[in-house]
């Protein structure tokens, strides 16, 4: 495809085995992507810190403790604010799982080798490179100050022995390769063995440099800088099909990027109007289709997804196909419009189903009907009482994430308190389950959880009033073959795997 162009962590990490997750009996069994919600538990298979400095840090597995860098381990209650995770991501064979914080810090896990023919171990992973992707920054034409933050994070699929993957907060976008180094060349004729120039009077042989052997370095560098070419907020960025081109979307605007060329785009969605008074949605979340490199799905804040086909126009604001769910008039209300926000759009591994998250509901739309989704999942729908709560504390607003496991047979998605919900497609059955440090003891028995509206609270339950809106669970993953799931925590980053028999 030929582009023209547009107009334009680390502190101490804790590594522990954990006990079985099981649910009692007549209990909702948490959900396994095989068997679905009547057969197969979760396990805890690690809780991972984010950390404070970028450095490789410690790592603690039971009692025994090995340090590295001369690091410490962080109590959670220490966490600062550049320490909460933005974004969580498996590559494509789950063998890496990397998360981003608001710190701008990017940290890359790696999978236990070891513990692949062990069943019980085997959703380990280990730190395995951190680096600082994004710096803060300073628009000084606008007086605006640039976050650090990191907004997403995508693989490119492995083609030789280093990793490729995008970065971007608000406004840069960048390609990282992560490569291992385990030699080092020696021998130098004009510099020694500190680096620095010889005296070429001083030099009398001839030597032939050598590569030595040393312990093996994990480097992380930037190999482009995609900038300059968004005025608004990044929110998504997505590979294409054909790993040679990638498009990332703000607020108003889509553009298309080839992998060679960062100082220029194609801009290929804009929905700027000619007037900004006269703006009524913003564009919130943006997906290529896994399998043809010209299709592509936008979200909207007024609930709307718009299909859109690079073969038709170059420029894509006239959609091929528009879905939206129409809207009951008996339940309008002020927060309506707030709440219909899409937060999250997601293609099926499959290609023919889009999923969507809204604030109150996950929905599942066929490719060939426009007009009403084809399932529609409550999350937390005891909420709609405490709306205008969640309103004034912002919480309203927040931006949930949603994944599909390996099958497109179960959908998971965050909720508050630290809850996360599975849904099973093909059983209807629903469950949900907490990730928290209180219930991270070993060999601790973890329950479904259950929220009580009003009336009388059984001792299981919990009051809807009792819910802690400021822990909640955004950003989530699942491993593209295999029943492991990532769910970040504020700066805690939880690794489940279902429990085998």
């Amino acid at each position: 495809m030929v582009l023209q162009p547009a107009e334009r962590h680390c502190g101490d990490w804790s590594h522990r085995r954990l006990g079985p997750w099981c649910s009692p009996t007549g209990s909702p069994a948490p959900l396994s992507c095989e068997t679905g919600c009547g057969e197969g538990t979760w396990i805890l298979v690690c809780r991972l810190l984010v950390p404070t400095q970028v450095s490789l840090l410690s790592m603690e597995e039971d009692i025994d403790t090995r340090k590295i860098n001369n690091s410490f381990l962080r109590d959670h209650s220490y966490a600062t604010e550049a320490d909460i995770i933005s974004t969580v991501e498996f590559n494509h064979t789950g063998e890496l799982l990397a998360t981003g914080d608001k710190g701008g810090r990017v940290v890359i896990f790696q999978r236990e080798q070891e513990s692949k023919n062990q069943v019980h171990r085997r959703g380990e992973y280990n730190v395995y490179s951190t680096f600082q992707s994004h710096e803060p920054e300073f628009d000084y034409l606008k007086s605006l100050e640039i976050e650090e933050k990191i907004n997403k994070i995508r693989w490119l699929p492995q083609q030789n022995a280093a990793y490729f993957l995008l970065s971007t907060n608000d406004k840069t976008v960048k390609l990282w390769k992560v490569s291992e180094r385990d030699k080092r060349p020696e021998g130098y004729n004009l510099k020694d063995e500190e680096g620095r120039l010889r005296d070429p009077a001083t030099i009398t042989t001839l030597r032939v440099p050598v590569l030595r052997p040393m312990d093996l370095m994990v480097e992380a560098t930037p190999r482009r800088v995609f900038a300059n070419a968004h005025t608004y907020h990044i929110n998504s960025i997505s590979v294409n099909s054909d790993y040679e081109t990638y498009m990332s979307a703000d607020d108003l605007r889509i553009n298309l990027w080839n992998f060679e060329i960062t100082n220029q785009s194609f801009n290929i969605v804009d929905i700027k109007p000619a007037n900004m008074e006269e703006l009524t949605e913003v564009i919130t979340a943006a997906e290529f289709h896994p399998h043809h490199c010209n299709t592509f799905v936008y979200s909207s804040s007024k609930g709307t997804i718009r299909l859109c086909d690079m073969r038709a126009p170059a420029l894509c604001d006239r959609h091929t196909k528009f879905f939206e769910e129409p809207e009951d008039p008996s339940n309008r209300s002020f927060f309506s419009e707030i709440i219909s926000s899409i937060s999250d759009v997601k293609f099926s591994h499959s290609g023919r189903y889009i999923m969507t998250r809204d604030y109150l509901t996950v929905k599942v739309w066929d490719l060939n009907m426009e007009n009403r989704p084809i399932e529609t999942y409550q999350v937390h729908d005891y909420l709609r009482s405490k709306l205008c709560s969640l309103y004034e504390n912002d919480c309203i607003f927040d931006k949930f994430e949603c994944v599909w496991n390996g099958s497109d047979s179960v959908i998971m998605t965050g909720s508050y308190n630290n809850f996360f919900r599975m849904f099973d497609r093909n059983t209807k059955r629903d469950v949900t389950l907490e990730a928290s440090r209180e219930n991270s003891k070993p060999r601790a028995i973890l329950k479904p959880r259950k929220v009580c509206v009003g009336g009388k609270r059984r001792k299981d339950e919990i009051s809807v009033d009792s819910l802690d809106f400021s822990k909640k669970i955004l950003h989530t993953a699942w491993h593209p073959s295999e029943n492991i799931i990532a769910v970040a925590a504020t700066n805690n980053l939880y690794i489940f795997q279902d429990k085998v028999n």
